[in-house]
């Protein structure tokens, strides 16, 4: 079923993520909602959330981020069968396990594949495609983790990081092509990703995060905080000297 509101195919690469299922309600009204996962045939509680949102109709898609071959496979088939892609949610990442990572390679490469290469390829993907169609948005999920990646959490930091510069760059590449790139940049998440951790100041949930994203959707918004107040507090974490900025347990 291709799209016929004009507006365009809305696609969550991640379709289990807490936040990028928030996001996909608020966007689903009169969409076409197509939801990307692992093990999409299990994905019926979240395409009964996005129908009951006013979805005109919700499709998934089996996608496996690190499997890099797929992602334009993915992209075309979904193109072809329903139609030109008006918003791209890449709402996937995993947080991994930093002390394991400090001496398991096979594992801290694990996690910089899929929060940075696996990303890198497929906003290449979603770009090259969406401008051959003209129009169309990107929305892509950075951390305040990425500002200045911490001692606690450096090898997730040093992904989100590299991911907020490659989206920055990608965006200006796209200046003029009618395809812009949102860039969302939460501090501490509450959801399943962070459970057991004790939340961090200026923390947000799943529904707040995507909230602030739909808003920034509609005001063609390029880059945003969430909370709004974290850009203040980042510039003066930036100028923290190293040897406090080390001891910071989070």
């Amino acid at each position: 079923m291709k799209d016929t509101t004009g507006a365009g195919v809305v696609v969550i690469f991640g379709g289990r993520s807490e936040i990028g299922l928030e996001l996909a309600t608020r966007l689903a009204p009169g969409a076409t909602v197509v939801l990307a996962a692992r093990g999409a045939d299990r994905l019926t509680a979240e395409a009964a959330a996005v129908s009951a949102a006013g979805a005109v109709a919700v499709h998934v898609r089996e996608f496996d981020a690190d499997d890099l071959a797929s992602h334009a496979p993915l992209v075309a088939s979904i193109v072809a069968e329903h139609g030109p892609i008006g918003t791209a949610v890449v709402a996937f990442g995993i947080l991994g396990d930093q002390a394991r990572a400090e001496t398991d390679a096979a594992h801290a490469a694990a996690i910089v594949h899929t929060d940075y290469t696996a990303q890198v390829s497929l906003l290449t993907v979603l770009a090259a495609t969406m401008r051959s169609a003209g129009r169309g948005a990107i929305v892509v999920f950075s951390s305040v983790a990425g500002a200045r990646p911490r001692r606690a959490n450096y090898v997730y930091g040093s992904a989100k990081s590299g991911l907020d510069a490659f989206s920055r760059g990608l965006a200006d590449a796209l200046h003029g092509s009618g395809v812009r790139v949102l860039l969302v940049r939460p501090g501490f998440v509450v959801g399943r990703m962070t459970r057991g951790m004790s939340p961090a100041p200026l923390s947000s949930t799943p529904a707040q995060v995507a909230e602030a994203a739909a808003r920034a959707l509609a005001k063609r918004r390029s880059e945003i905080w969430v909370p709004r107040s974290l850009g203040a507090l980042v510039v003066v974490l930036r100028l923290l000297p190293r040897s406090l900025w080390r001891r910071l347990p989070r």
